[in-house]
């Protein structure tokens, strides 16, 4: 490899959000921020735009909104004009705005769960009708939406919360049943807000589909929310964009900024450009780093980790590790308290799932071998 995925850096007082949260001799896997430098063409990139020493508000040049619409296309084969981009400084705020300008107070709001807390959260922001409707687990260790109940969930209109790839359990939704997905918001007069923000990170040859790319039709209903922060790594630069189609979809969306959305960082538009534009090797080389580390994570758990429960992640860099079998009251707290490991806890992405806890792989393999050595001797000691 070109790039050097196993230096491990000492983030502690850095402002790290992942690495301030606990004691220093914890070891962090539960935001999504990877563990990886940023691409060397991107940090390149800033450095050269520090030349200029001013930094002020700013707006979308042409090279950005050309830069993404080239990626949208080389990547998805999906056309979109750069008119069509709406710049945020995150997805979280995208899909309240979305929430706040189409939903009616007496419509549903279904979001699939488990689910990124704030997506759960966004529809009690506006008062509105929140669902939460659960996949159905297969005997195949993969997830399905069930198609009846979110037909029902939806009628009368109101929206669905998408995620694809799913966070927090790593599903890559293929045609058909994004595609089935799709037909049931189009035939109840529903709206699709997706968050794509993973859409890089697929596995096993496997491309991520965009929701509007589907159809005209579909693309008419549905607000896409994406980014470069997590593929190329560089959330803290506060940089997002929407992707709505339809003019007047568009145009009522924006306005619902509701004097809360700002404007965008500078510098985090200057790396989004680079990062789709130039971070192409580093990005190929990373997924083969995190496909790797995926699948020695699934064979750990398996083999070292009795009691817990993973499934093969498709997408993400996001494991979902079902301990129900350990008969803990609380598996992150344990980990947490008996391993030093700082986990997701389960119940932050559903009712129904005080029993998992989520684990973040996006790091150097020797952190990650630490975190599972970590929870195996608390396991051994707990049985001792």
């Amino acid at each position: 490899m070109i790039f050097d995925f196993d230096q491990v850096f000492d983030r502690h007082d850095t402002g790290s959000t992942k690495w301030s949260r606990y004691a220093a001799d914890v070891l962090p896997m539960w935001v999504a921020d990877m563990d990886f430098a940023a691409p060397p063409v991107v940090i390149e990139a800033l450095q050269q735009r520090l030349l200029h020493p001013l930094v002020g508000y700013s707006v979308a040049q042409d090279n950005l909104r050309e830069a993404i619409v080239a990626d949208l296309w080389n990547k998805f084969a999906w056309r979109v004009k750069p008119q069509e981009l709406i710049f945020l400084p995150g997805v979280e705020s995208g899909f309240n705005m979305a929430l706040k300008a189409l939903v009616q107070p007496q419509q549903n709001v279904v979001v699939q769960t488990p689910n990124y807390p704030p997506l759960r959260h966004a529809p009690g922001h506006w008062g509105l009708n929140k669902v939460e409707l659960e996949f159905n687990a297969l005997a195949d260790g993969t997830y399905a939406t069930p198609l009846d109940a979110l037909r029902e969930s939806l009628t009368g209109g109101g929206a669905l919360l998408l995620s694809n790839p799913h966070n927090p359990i790593g599903k890559v939704f293929d045609r058909e049943e994004l595609q089935a997905v799709a037909d049931i918001c189009m035939a109840q007069d529903a709206w699709i807000i997706s968050d794509e923000i993973h859409a890089e990170l697929c596995y096993d040859g496997r491309v991520h589909i965009p929701t509007a790319s589907l159809s005209p039709e579909i693309a008419q209903r549905t607000i896409t929310l994406m980014s470069a922060s997590k593929a190329y790594n560089i959330a803290g630069l506060k940089t997002s964009f929407m992707i709505i189609q339809d003019s007047a979809l568009r145009e009522r969306v924006n306005h619902a900024r509701c004097g809360m959305v700002d404007s965008v960082n500078p510098l985090g538009m200057e790396a989004t450009r680079v990062a789709y534009s130039e971070a192409g090797p580093w990005l190929k080389e990373l997924k083969q780093y995190l496909q790797a580390n995926r699948d020695w994570l699934v064979d750990a758990v398996r083999s070292r980790l009795p009691g817990v429960t993973i499934n093969v992640p498709q997408g993400t860099y996001l494991a979902w590790l079902d301990c129900s079998a350990l008969g803990l009251d609380n598996p992150q707290q344990f980990f947490l308290e008996q391993a030093r490991v700082g986990l997701s806890p389960g119940i932050d992405f559903g009712d129904q799932s005080q029993q998992f806890v989520r684990l973040n792989f996006g790091c150097p393999r020797s952190l990650l071998e630490e975190g599972i050595a970590r929870m195996e001797r608390a396991l051994v000691q707990r049985q001792a």
